[in-house]
């Protein structure tokens, strides 16, 4: 394939079309981890600055660990506020992971120093975030105040899972995040779960029922 049909077959990156679209300021939602086996959910609200919006923005999954950690810090820099909130393994069991990422996200929205009048959710969901909601499936990859969100998600639960892995060693924290990779299943077969597990997982607590470990 040629460099030109390259560029026509690319797709297109996240923009500020539907920003613009709105009543603002606007506010992107995103949020990292409702996978994992353990740690918490965590979302991020950003409101981009039109006339400063970085270059690269795209869904965090799409970047490497590199471009995420470049674009946090301009995001950071450049936007007009930006806020991160965590919700609780334990939170997750009380409330299902659904939920507790809403809870994640109004704590988010709520750590904004400008008060946005509509938030941007990825996802098909709108959730009580103040304000008024529009969800937007496939978000991240179409709004670029969206992507900025789940990029400071993305880089801020990474490092969550990283303290964890100080506090929880053997398990593999820092390198898979949580997630039910071999890796961790052999872990949890080994140890047995810790306090930053899911529990409340159907699929992990069969997992371990099967294997024995409590």
């Amino acid at each position: 394939m040629t460099e030109t049909a390259r560029r026509r077959t690319r797709r297109p990156g996240p923009d500020f079309t539907l920003e613009q679209s709105l009543p603002g300021p606007v506010c992107g939602v995103d949020e990292a981890g409702r996978g994992p086996w353990a740690g918490p959910v965590t979302a991020a609200a950003v409101i981009l600055d039109p006339q400063r919006i970085p270059a690269g923005l795209d869904d965090s999954k799409a970047l490497t660990v590199r471009a995420r950690e470049a674009l946090e810090a301009e995001i950071r820099a450049t936007a007009l506020a930006f806020g991160v909130g965590f919700a609780s393994v334990e939170e997750i069991a009380a409330l299902n992971i659904l939920q507790a990422s809403g809870l994640a996200m109004r704590r988010a929205t709520d750590a904004l120093t400008l008060r946005p009048a509509t938030a941007l959710i990825d996802g098909n969901r709108v959730f009580d975030l103040g304000c008024r909601g529009v969800a937007i499936i496939g978000g991240d990859g179409r709004s670029a105040s969206i992507a900025a969100a789940s990029i400071l998600a993305k880089t801020a639960r990474d490092r969550a899972m990283e303290a964890l892995d100080d506090l929880w060693p053997g398990y593999g924290f820092a390198v898979h995040k949580g997630y039910g990779v071999p890796a961790h299943a052999a872990a949890l077969d080994r140890l047995g779960p810790c306090p930053e597990h899911r529990m409340s997982y159907r699929a992990l607590q069969i997992r371990l029922a099967r294997r024995g470990v409590a």
